[in-house]
């Protein structure tokens, strides 16, 4: 996001000035507490303890998932296919140490 103080700093209080993005980022946040949790049996902490491999075979699955439902009139399962794409997302992100905001950033620089 940038400086917007006239120190040249994020913020006038030192802090980083990172994108939010309302419930999602209380998710990204959500799943980062149940990842790191040294006694949470979460169905996060589960597939992070799978590794990569497992994390990212199950957003292909659900892509798929989200392109057969779209081709369907059923938009209630359309829409919880995409949810639980975009969950699995944003967990395949922090497995691999982004958040949105990372890929949010490649997207605003593709627009110039």
């Amino acid at each position: 996001m940038g400086p917007t103080c006239h120190k040249g700093t994020d913020t006038c209080w030192g802090e980083d000035n990172q994108g939010h993005f309302g419930f999602i980022s209380h998710l990204e946040d959500t799943i980062e507490q149940r990842r790191t949790s040294s006694g949470d049996e979460s169905y996060v902490k589960r597939l992070f303890g799978k590794g990569l491999n497992k994390i990212a075979q199950k957003v292909g699955e659900e892509a798929v998932e989200v392109v057969i439902e779209a081709k369907d009139d059923n938009t209630e399962l359309f829409l919880n296919e995409s949810a639980d794409l975009l969950f699995h997302y944003l967990m395949l992100l922090q497995a691999k140490g982004h958040r949105l905001q990372d890929v949010v950033e490649v997207l605003q620089g593709r627009a110039k």
